[in-house]
């Protein structure tokens, strides 16, 4: 990331500028004048827009996420609904498009990064978004875009036909580019509205991250209640129609505010950078590495006005240490790089570290996410069967309840940061308490009994259909029954997930802020393929002689239990390997409290170089 004052562009002075920045992207900022005073006086002009630019930016993210979820909070249903599929064939549409949706932020990120940029990424995303929601806001409207209702019996439906399913493949790829260009970019973009060298900017960045995190929060409870209850109970046209009007005043809400924002000029891929130094690593296999840095590996300083920290070359990872030693011809006389997938310098090499380091814990979310996502599928097909009526009249939407594990979030994050974190503080000397990775191990442990509890309640709650025997297969026994597993779902999403994205955010370098916010996305996303692997595995192998497989179209005579326990004991073993990953981690930085100043808990950011007899805080 570079310096506002020295990289960043110029505020566009006319509507005009929306086309060309648009169409042509890579328009560098204007060069700063010879003159001394001059440039003094342009570096002014360059400021960011900082909380100028916030309304326009939250304002956007918020609605273009209420439109975003609310299209998809409530889409199982919809595919067993509207759709007719059986339980599994949606429960793999949903599965394999989430899977492709949140693996689409990596290929965003790279976009951004190398050739559009953050605003110009957001921009064409947004439209994409947009028009995947008006497709699915015609899927519902039209007839010939959905199969006809059902007749007699809601086992005696007519499927989808693969016209409709095309329609609908269209939209969700619509959707998925969106997200592809969105999620890497957003937050990053806040960010660069404000200057990080300064005080004043660091607090402004800090907001930001509370507003932005507190903003999803409430839109999640809105998508989960509002939104969803007028798909369920009043129309589906309506119910995607209202999203995909939120979508546009979201679109336009980001335009206006164009004169406002501070444009940040693409410098190229960090994927570029990591392919670099694995190349010339191993081009360098058969060198050997010195014990000590004497002066035969190539550290350049830093570009002038460039805001990344500086890197010191560790022993950890040594192989790819080779990739920035220096060999005959590679440095030219004026200190160039004569090939740079030959040579790199320590910065990407230690860069191309950290994400190295963090595979393996990355790799740990992917279970304790698989437990989670089971909230969007069969915890719904349990819904659907249990009396959810609240009051004589009003019924609560199955696709609703997911707002009990938001609420627990919500109401848990206060408790949490206002009176957890700081009788911690005063036991392990650490500003947040405890460290990210014994959070995230925390969210596992949560993630665990959830499907535990989960299992236990699927049990009683077949056991209450089948003792009353009604012909629609529902039982008496309250939805309520469910809220259990999803509290201990959201103590899981409070200290894994935003554990990770924490985690993600302060471990990479600043530079690569895009891959960061698009690693959670890549963990979701193997969650989605787990499931989808699990569910099909299960559905296909299970059963036989006589009985259902688990997983059968009638969950009354199926076993969905025994997928939650199945999913349970995978989180047991994921747990096991994740204490074994996370105590041979070492952190890129720690934060201790001041022993000076204990009194009034004042912090300070302690830069630690990593050694090989570093003891690690897990």
């Amino acid at each position: 990331m570079h310096a506002p004052q020295k990289e960043k562009e110029m505020k566009p002075s006319s509507s005009s500028w929306l086309v060309q920045r648009i169409f042509s992207p890579k328009s560098p900022p204007s060069p700063p004048p010879e003159n001394g005073g001059a440039d003094s006086e342009a570096e002014k002009k360059r400021r960011p827009g900082g909380w100028k630019a916030m309304p326009f930016i939250l304002g956007n993210e918020t609605f273009e996420r209420l439109a975003a979820i609310g299209m998809v909070a409530n889409f199982m249903v919809f595919l067993l609904k509207e759709f007719h599929m059986e339980q599994v064939m949606a429960s793999n549409v949903l599965n394999i498009w989430m899977g492709v949706t949140n693996f689409a932020p990596l290929v965003g990120a790279y976009i951004s990064d190398a050739h559009l940029g953050r605003f110009t990424t957001i921009a064409y995303a947004t439209f994409s978004a947009f028009m995947g929601m008006m497709i699915m806001t015609l899927i519902a409207w039209l007839p010939q875009l959905h199969p006809p209702p059902c007749k007699v019996q809601p086992h005696q439906c007519t499927g989808p036909t693969k016209h409709q399913l095309g329609v609908l493949v269209l939209a969700l790829g619509f959707l998925s580019v969106g997200s592809g260009g969105i999620r890497p970019c957003s937050i990053p973009f806040g960010v660069d509205q404000f200057d990080a060298s300064t005080e004043e900017g660091r607090r402004g960045i800090n907001s930001f991250f509370n507003w932005y995190y507190m903003s999803f929060t409430v839109v999640m409870i809105i998508v989960f209640t509002l939104v969803v209850y007028i798909q369920d109970s009043v129309s589906w046209v309506w119910g995607f129609g209202i999203p995909t009007a939120l979508m546009l005043v979201a679109i336009v809400l980001y335009f206006v505010g164009t004169n406002f924002y501070v444009y940040v000029v693409p410098e190229g891929s960090v994927f570029t950078s990591i392919f670099q130094v694995v190349a010339a690593a191993y081009k360098k296999r058969k060198l050997h590495v010195p014990e000590q840095d004497t002066g035969v590996y190539f550290d350049p300083p830093p570009l002038k006005g460039t805001l990344v920290t500086k890197l010191a070359l560790t022993n950890k990872l040594r192989f790819f240490n080779k990739a920035a030693l220096i060999t005959e011809g590679e440095v030219g006389v004026d200190g160039s790089n004569s090939n740079p997938w030959r040579l790199c310098s320590v910065q990407k090499v230690e860069e191309t570290k950290c994400l190295f380091k963090i595979i393996p814990i990355w790799v740990s979310g992917i279970i304790c996410f698989t437990a989670i996502v089971q909230q969007g599928t069969f915890t719904l097909s349990q819904a659907l069967t249990m009396d959810r009526r609240l009051g004589p009249k009003f019924e609560i939407p199955a696709g609703s309840l997911a707002v009990i594990s938001m609420v627990t979030v919500a109401v848990w994050i206060p408790v949490y940061d206002r009176v957890m974190v700081p009788s911690l503080r005063k036991v392990t000397r650490l500003e947040g308490g405890m460290t990210l990775l014994h959070r995230m191990g925390i969210g596992m442990v949560f993630s665990i009994l959830s499907m535990v509890v989960a299992g236990l309640v699927e049990r009683m709650r077949r056991a209450s259909a089948l003792a009353h025997g009604r012909p629609d297969g529902a039982t008496p026994m309250t939805v309520f029954w469910l809220a259990p597993q999803l509290m201990l779902m959201g103590f899981a999403e409070a200290f894994n997930i935003i554990g990770q994205i924490e985690f993600y955010n302060k471990e990479f370098p600043e530079n690569m802020s895009s891959l960061a916010n698009s690693l959670f996305s890549c963990t979701m996303a193997g969650a989605s393929y787990i499931s989808a692997a699990l569910v099909n595995i299960v559905h296909n192998t299970t059963g036989g002689r006589g009985h259902p497989d688990w997983l059968t179209k009638d969950i009354n005579k199926g076993r969905v239990e025994n997928l939650y326990f199945l999913i349970a004991g995978l989180g047991v073993m994921n747990l096991g390997y994740f204490i074994w990953a996370a105590r041979g981690y070492q952190y890129k930085s720690k934060i201790r409290i001041d022993d000076d100043e204990d009194r009034d808990y004042d912090v300070e950011l302690i830069n630690v170089v990593e050694k090989d007899s570093q003891q690690s805080l897990v």
